[in-house]
């Protein structure tokens, strides 16, 4: 507890006890239920996805929650960037120090909700496309696919309308390994009968 104590002394805790069923009551525990869970997710947070991860417990409300997030952005554990809610370096330090202090059946459970989304951010973080104009009134879409260390593979594509485009880029973020296994097998066929 003498971590929680620390805690408080940075700014997170104000406030008492909320009177609801569930784990989580304190104040302090929701700011670290908050921060735990960001502390998991590889980018920025939209809103609803947040809540969506924080809101399991049942033992605080939305409006809880939406206090306990101000309060992390005012004392500066949580920017909001562009709309999306991020972990600082100072709320990342701060959580890791106390997060054991959230019962262990409210962890788990956060880590079982943020494991997919983890997944899902991370294969996006590697997927980029976008279009732009290009020659005769069509647009040129490009198409990247990395693993975490460095680009994979890169193309760049001419295209006549949006509507391609948008499918075109559609399918890549789809399907961007398969595709990426596929080109890579169409060039090194002829490899593999030799």
């Amino acid at each position: 507890m003498a971590a929680a104590a620390n805690f408080k002394d940075n700014g997170i805790h104000e406030g008492g006890a909320m009177n609801n069923f569930g784990f989580i009551h304190d104040k302090l525990d929701i700011k670290i239920l908050i921060l735990y869970i960001l502390e998991k997710l590889p980018l920025p947070a939209e809103p609803t996805l947040l809540s969506d991860l924080t809101l399991f417990d049942g033992g605080f409300t939305w409006f809880d929650y939406t206090d306990c997030l101000a309060e992390l952005i005012k004392t500066g554990h949580v920017t909001d960037k562009d709309g999306k809610y991020e972990i600082t370096e100072k709320g990342r330090r701060n959580v890791n120090t106390v997060a054991s202090s959230l019962p262990y059946t409210v962890r788990a459970k956060a880590d079982r909700l943020t494991a997919p989304v983890t997944a899902s951010m991370r294969r996006a973080s590697m997927i980029e496309t976008y279009a732009e104009p290009g020659v005769k009134d069509g647009l040129t879409v490009s198409l990247r696919l990395s693993d975490g260390i460095g680009e994979i593979i890169s193309m760049r594509l001419a295209v006549p309308n949006e509507k391609q485009s948008e499918n075109i880029r559609t399918r890549f973020r789809d399907h961007a390994e398969e595709l990426y296994n596929k080109i890579i097998l169409l060039l090194t066929e002829d490899e593999s009968k030799e």
